[in-house]
């Protein structure tokens, strides 16, 4: 059996999870996530925990067995307590906006780069150079932080650029003169 699909999703307090066939619905104080269970797997609530299941011994079903349980957790964790990525923006006169429901970014180009904000996610910027991405979906706010980060990565020879809090980035020795 699914070491991690066996485990039990406990509810917390504030979230409200209901089950309709395939389908598992999860709301929550920090918003609404709904997700269609694979064909093999089926989901039930007891006791206060999301309990998944499998019809199959074979490799796919254990597979999707525990990505399921772990994608419900997630779903719980996120409308529970949410889901935040940050990043920094190096390099002068690169700074970042937000105006209404886009993301102004100025990144050395010679035009603004102006990324629109999906549903359900917050950013936020600090300092002009700070960003916070938040939202209960794990998979949408990973999705933002990577396509803004992707717009120009961080270069390895002066280090500037978007890169997430924390990154290191190997510097590289530029040309020498002989």
């Amino acid at each position: 059996m699914s070491r991690i699909g066996k485990q039990p999703v406990a509810i917390p307090a504030k979230v409200k999870v209901e089950v309709k066939g395939q389908k598992v619905l999860v709301e929550g104080p920090k918003g609404k996530l709904n997700w269609e269970l694979p064909r093999r797997t089926g989901a039930k609530v007891e006791n206060g925990n999301i309990l998944i299941s499998r019809q199959g011994e074979d490799a796919q079903a254990k597979a999707l067995h525990g990505l399921s349980r772990s994608l419900v957790n997630n779903m719980v964790k996120g409308v529970s307590e949410g889901f935040v990525k940050k990043l920094e923006i190096q390099g002068v006169g690169f700074k970042a906006a937000v105006q209404g429901n886009v993301v102004n970014l100025n990144l050395g180009y010679s035009h603004p780069l102006n990324y629109p904000i999906p549903a359900q996610v917050k950013v936020t910027v600090e300092e002009n150079t700070k960003l916070t991405i938040e939202g209960p979906d794990k998979h949408v706010v990973g999705k933002v932080a990577a396509e803004i980060r992707g717009f120009y990565p961080p270069e390895p020879y002066k280090g500037k650029g978007v890169r997430y809090v924390g990154e290191h980035v190997t510097r590289k020795e530029g040309k020498t003169v002989q």
